[in-house]
């Protein structure tokens, strides 16, 4: 077979770089937009921050004329420094000259260093301490401060070393037992154990137990024998603990022959311990959220509106916008050219983001009107599709534009995307939303008895009552994702 020439006419779609960077940008969130615009300012000189006050033409002068001003203030600045120099020099010599070669065993630093600057009144000392670390460095600081023996000391910061960040042991007494034997000799258990409940007495309270039990047992030691219900309390936990759990409050009762209210007491106490004393050092720094949009009201209905502070504002520099039309091809105006159009592209991409964005926010605004008067209950079901049918949209630009955007309405802060949510059809023909059902039985459930919880085929029959027909397999996936305990699990005592 020979080899041939063949010309091939084709059609293919290629995205340019503007249409690009417009989508990155639909689906940026306003931390991330901020984010991006400083970089574009920062590497493109054509573009500007838009204050609000009038581009001043003259903009090179005055920036000759403050480079000017500051060869003129030049010699002052000089002298200045000079002075300065001379000053912290004289400083050095009086701070050398206080210092004695030697001090005294019995002085005080007041006595010495009189003149240096203490804390004034009203300024707690301790607030200029740093902070501790960690769980374990807070621990090894109280064992530290203890006096223990070299001995005890090198179980304890091992016992330290195998906390979790819970709190609790992450290894059991006989492989730390089996792992100090390397270090000291004929150590036993017992030790392990008399060290072990020396942390778990320092702070927090309970650190270095071995499991639940032992950690609300010796938080309970720690209280005086004379607090109401103690006794009642070191009862239920160590002898059925288990039983506590699973809310079976008529066996406790039954087993330990108590009355009621003894029993509801000594819940109460029980429920002051902490069954994680490790959550204190466990910090998690809280999300914060900036809204792209916020709602107001105008007249009897709501209407959504930009947040206009969350994004600063962009223009183009005139004085170097104006280089341009000098009309050579050195490189200086090739790059001032690229960079004026790329600056030209950035600004008319975040203003069709914001556009984009204020449009699906109002069309959601306007179905979900019952939701802004009555709360979940009203929510309305609405899919992707709904959105982009009103505003002529696609689908995939609908949830670009709701991914990571929020909302701030007289109900809270909540994401585009809240406002989604499948339906559920009755065979009256009315649908109702996920969010709504889900607020239902969030109602149904905060109004039930107490020691006679709802169950789920309980809910499934109340909602048919008010016309809402779901499956019990649904309202258990709804109150499971709610984190809503079963009812076993919520049953309490009066």
């Amino acid at each position: 077979m020979k080899p041939f020439l063949q010309l091939k006419a084709s059609h293919q779609l290629t995205m340019t770089p503007q249409l690009q960077q417009a989508i990155r940008l639909l689906q940026l969130s306003s931390l991330e937009l901020q984010q991006e615009i400083r970089e574009a300012l920062d590497s493109n000189p054509m573009l500007e921050q838009d204050d609000g006050q009038p581009e001043d033409a003259s903009a090179p002068n005055t920036h000759a004329n403050s480079l000017e001003s500051d060869r003129v203030s030049l010699p002052e600045t000089d002298k200045n420094d000079s002075a300065e120099s001379s000053d912290t020099k004289e400083n050095e010599e009086q701070w050398q000259e206080c210092i004695p070669s030697e001090l005294p065993v019995d002085s005080r630093w007041e006595d010495i260093y009189s003149g240096l600057s203490t804390p004034t009144d009203g300024q707690d000392f301790f607030c200029r301490q740093p902070a501790t670390d960690n769980l374990q460095d807070h621990l090894e600081w109280q064992l530290n401060l203890s006096g223990m023996k070299r001995r005890e000391r090198m179980i304890g910061l091992s016992l330290i070393e195998s906390i979790a960040p819970s709190g609790y042991l992450s290894s059991s007494l006989s492989d730390i037992c089996q792992l100090l034997s390397t270090e000291l000799k004929n150590v036993t258990l017992e030790e392990i154990r008399t060290v072990k409940r020396h942390i778990q007495h320092l702070d927090p309270t309970g650190c270095g137990s071995e499991n639940l039990k032992d950690c609300l047992l010796s938080q309970l030691e720690l209280l005086p024998e004379s607090t109401p219900n103690h006794c009642h309390a070191c009862e239920i936990i160590h002898h059925h603990l288990d039983d506590l759990g699973c809310h079976d409050y008529a066996r406790i009762i039954k087993a330990t022959r108590f009355q009621e209210t003894q029993v509801k007491n000594a819940l109460s106490l029980i429920k002051t311990l902490n069954p994680c004393p490790g959550s204190a050092f466990h910090y998690e720094a809280p999300p914060y959220v900036i809204p792209d949009l916020i709602i107001k009201k105008q007249g009897r209905s709501w209407t959504a509106d930009l947040c206009n502070h969350v994004v600063p504002r962009l223009r183009i520099n005139k004085y170097y916008a104006s280089l341009v039309k000098r009309g050579d091809n050195s490189r200086d105006t090739s790059f001032i050219r690229n960079n004026l159009h790329e600056a030209q592209y950035f600004i008319k991409n975040l203003k069709n983001r914001n556009n984009t964005l204020l449009r699906v926010a109002q069309q959601i605004v306007k179905v979900q009107q019952d939701f802004l008067n009555h709360g979940d209950e009203a929510m309305k079901p609405l899919i992707l599709s709904d959105i982009a049918l009103a505003t002529d949209l696609h689908e995939s630009t609908i949830s670009r534009v709701t991914s990571q955007k929020y909302i701030q309405t007289p109900r809270g802060v909540f994401e585009l995307k809240y406002f989604f949510s499948s339906h559920v059809g009755n065979s009256d023909g009315k649908e109702y939303s996920s969010t709504a059902i889900r607020a239902l039985i969030r109602k149904l459930i905060s109004e039930e008895n107490c020691r006679r919880p709802l169950s789920d085929n309980k809910i499934v029959s109340l909602l048919n009552q008010q016309g809402v027909k779901v499956a019990r397999r649904t309202i258990a996936k709804y109150r499971e994702s709610m984190k809503i305990p079963p009812s076993n699990e919520r049953k309490q005592l009066a």
